[in-house]
């Protein structure tokens, strides 16, 4: 799908930045999307969100938050306020494009912005709500253990998601503040909540609170076993699905582009049955951070401080040694039991380093001392036989294939 980069400003004159991706052809609606407390537009769910929505014919415009990922601005100067104000300026910038919003998307945090900015986006039709708190002032349950410094010296620096931001006290006096109550009553769109029952971040009764406060139409859709963030590829799926399903009743537009599944689109997702798949974005959060998911699993890929990242998750090469490792331990215990044997668990170490510009993969295999040798030797021997093993040997062909 086609996905534009640019840069708006916002009415502090911060430059905030913004991806808009755009289905194959015409659009047939238009979705602003707000992402979570500390998130960027590049989380996971929000790329998934963005992309399955594509395959309905929906546009989405994301953007970092005044302070986050590629965008201007000190986070500490920021606030639920400021949020809101940055969510209004995005949706002027899509009017100013000709593409004003029709659906209005907020997850987490940006829900409840969503339903805070709502009344200032005249051309909405339809408004999501994604896991969102109905009170603003819950988001500092992150950050709880450092509330007495914020108070007694003004500000101070927390680790959210193992990353430093620091907070001061008009954040807290701004969140205290607030109250979408009032905003969630006088909608002049519909109102859809999702939310999972089994949230620990934000419990289920905020979703309760924001549909009792809104008035008809409105609608509700249980999230059933997601966690908070969508980290399970089917969950963001789902959620695009459901918006696309229910928003076509107030924009029929949506009804009349079927919508195209994510495999038949002309890009990587386009694989055959059984392939391994892996694919993953840059966050804007860090020089080399990378968010993404592997066969449906989320994972996160860094290089250490000395290198310039954030050490946040495993190297490429860590990856590599992962996957031979695993591989290894499964063909093994494929063979113990075809064999049955019963052999105990398995465990490997694997280290990867040069040698005069060989790659060198040293496996150091453990298994019980009670083992039979016989057993231990031909273990030992399946273990050369493990598909990542005959990869790495035998090399492998890439093909590179550029996507606008």
């Amino acid at each position: 799908m086609p996905t534009k980069k640019f840069v708006f400003e916002n009415r502090a004159g911060e430059h905030l930045a913004a991806r808009l991706d755009r289905p194959d052809g015409q659009h047939e609606a238009v979705a602003l999307f707000a992402h979570c407390f500390t998130c960027t537009k590049d989380i996971f769910a929000a790329n998934q969100i963005a992309r399955r929505l594509n395959a309905h014919g929906i546009a989405v415009l994301r953007f970092d938050f005044t302070g986050l990922g590629a965008s201007e601005g000190e986070f500490a100067n920021t606030n639920f306020t400021s949020n809101v104000e940055d969510l209004i300026d995005a949706a002027q910038q899509l009017a100013e494009s000709g593409m004003a919003p029709d659906i209005l998307i907020g997850h987490s945090l940006g829900g409840a912005a969503a339903l805070k900015a709502a009344p200032a986006i005249a051309s909405l039709k339809a408004i999501v709500t994604v896991a969102a708190p109905f009170d603003p002032g819950h988001v500092a349950h992150n950050f709880d253990a450092w509330i007495p410094d914020i108070e007694k010296d003004g500000e101070a620096e927390v680790t959210l998601a193992g990353r430093p931001f620091r907070i001061r006290r008009q954040f807290l006096d701004d969140i205290r503040s607030q109250s979408i109550a009032d905003d969630t009553a006088h909608l002049r769109a519909a109102l859809l909540v999702m939310h999972s029952p089994i949230d620990q971040s934000v419990g289920i009764e905020n979703a309760e609170r924001i549909f009792v406060a809104a008035k008809h139409p409105k609608s509700f859709i249980s999230l059933d076993t997601a966690d908070h963030l969508l980290t399970k590829k089917a969950d963001a799926l789902y959620v695009a699905d459901a918006i696309a399903g229910w928003a076509a009743r107030y924009l029929p537009s949506i009804a009349t582009k079927p919508a195209t599944a994510p495999q038949q689109r002309p890009d990587h997702t386009q694989s055959p049955a059984h392939a391994a798949q892996a694919t993953l974005m840059e966050r804007g959060d860090g020089l080399y951070t990378l968010d993404g998911d592997a066969g449906g699993h989320p994972i996160i890929a860094d290089e250490p401080e000395s290198l310039g990242g954030q050490n946040r998750g495993p190297t490429p090469y860590h990856f590599l040694c992962a996957a031979l490792a695993a591989c290894t331990v499964i063909t093994m215990r494929m063979y113990a039991q075809r064999k049955k044997w019963d052999v105990g668990p398995l465990s490997i170490g694997v280290t990867n380093q040069k040698d005069s510009g060989t790659d060198v993969f040293e496996r150091r295999l453990s298994f019980p001392a009670e083992l039979p040798a016989d057993q231990m030797t031909r273990l030992t021997e399946i273990a050369n036989k493990c598909p990542v093993h005959k990869t790495l040997e035998r090399g492998a062909r890439v093909d590179t294939v550029a996507i606008s």
